[in-house]
C-alpha cells in the first residue's frame, strides 16, 4: 500500500456461559514503530488455571517478542514463527512444574509501516481477511473436522455442529510440536479488515455473515454486535469469546483525492 493510512481496532473478550475465563487477546502498538500492530488471541484449555496460565503464556511471550521487532531490519514471518515456538516451550515448562496440563490456541497477526500483514495460527483460533465486503482468506482450524472437511467426508456448516468439533490435532503445549500455518498479505488496502478470534465466536456465523459485519460497521461496533449475537445463538451453551478486529482507512487527504478524482471523471463525460 503506498499511500498513507491509518487503522482503526477494536478488541473485546466474553466469559460466555463458562464459569471461568481462559482466552485472552490483544492488540499491541508496537513502542517504537508508529503504524506497527501485533493483533492476537489465544484461548486456553487445561482446567481453570490450566487453560489460562496457558493462554497467559502466550501473551507474555508475544509482547515480549514484539516489543524487540525492528521491522527495519527483521522480518515478520519469522517472529510470528518465534512466538508459536517459544509460546509452546513455555507452556511445556509450566505442565512440568504444574499438575494440569496446559494447551493454548494462537491465531496472530503483524501489520507493518509498509501495509503488509502477516498472520500464524495454530489450532482453531481463526483469522480472517475481509476485502470489499466479501471474505479473500482464512487460516484453516487444525481440528478433526477440518480434516473431514478438506477429505469431502462433511461440509463447512456440518463441520459446526458436528459432536467431535471440539477435537484439535494441533495445538500449543502438547507432547508433539505444534503447527505453525502462515499467510502473507503484501499490500493492505483501504476498506480492509483483519479479524483475529476464538472459536466461541466464529462457531456462530458463516463467513459471509461476518465478511458483512465487519464491512458495513466500526470496529467496535462489529466487536459489540459478534460477541451479542454469538451469545444470543449459543443459547445458555457458549464458550469463552475473544476478538481483535483492525479496519485500514484512507487518511482524509487520500479520500478527498479519490473524490476529486471521481469528479474530474464524470465531468469528462
Amino acid at each position: 500500500m503506498s499511500k498513507a493510512f491509518r487503522l482503526t481496532a477494536s478488541t473485546g473478550i466474553h466469559k460466555g456461559d463458562r464459569e471461568y475465563q481462559q482466552d485472552r487477546v490483544a492488540l499491541l502498538s508496537h513502542p517504537r514503530f508508529n503504524g506497527c500492530v501485533l493483533g492476537i488471541v489465544a484461548d486456553g484449555m487445561g482446567g481453570r488455571s490450566g487453560g489460562r496460565k496457558a493462554s497467559d503464556q502466550v501473551m507474555m511471550t508475544a509482547q515480549q517478542l514484539f516489543e524487540r521487532f525492528s521491522p527495519e531490519v527483521d522480518d515478520a514471518q519469522t517472529v510470528l514463527k518465534h512466538i508459536v515456538t517459544e509460546s509452546h516451550i513455555v507452556i511445556r515448562l509450566t505442565a512440568i512444574s504444574s499438575e494440569q496440563e496446559p494447551h493454548s490456541t494462537l491465531a496472530a497477526f503483524l501489520i507493518t509501516p509498509r501495509g503488509d500483514c502477516h498472520w500464524v495460527h495454530a489450532g482453531d483460533s481463526r483469522i480472517y481477511h475481509v476485502q470489499k465486503g466479501a471474505m479473500v482468506s482464512r487460516t484453516s482450524d487444525h481440528s478433526y473436522v477440518q480434516t473431514l472437511v478438506d477429505r469431502g467426508e462433511i461440509s463447512e456448516a456440518e463441520a459446526n455442529s458436528h459432536p467431535h468439533s471440539n477435537i484439535l490435532v494441533g495445538c500449543l503445549g502438547t507432547e508433539n510440536d505444534p503447527p505453525a500455518a502462515s499467510h502473507v498479505i503484501p499490500s493492505l488496502q483501504p476498506g480492509d479488515v483483519i479479524l483475529a478470534c476464538s472459536d466461541g465466536v466464529w462457531h456462530y456465523f458463516a463467513p459471509t455473515e461476518i465478511a458483512s459485519v465487519v464491512n458495513s460497521l466500526t470496529p467496535r461496533e462489529a466487536t459489540e454486535f459478534l460477541i451479542d449475537k454469538a451469545r444470543a445463538r449459543a443459547r445458555g451453551t457458549g464458550d469463552n469469546l475473544s476478538l481483535v478486529i483492525v479496519k485500514i482507512e484512507a487518511l482524509e487527504e487520500d479520500k478527498k483525492e479519490i473524490q476529486s478524482m471521481a469528479q474530474l471523471m464524470s465531468g469528462a463525460r
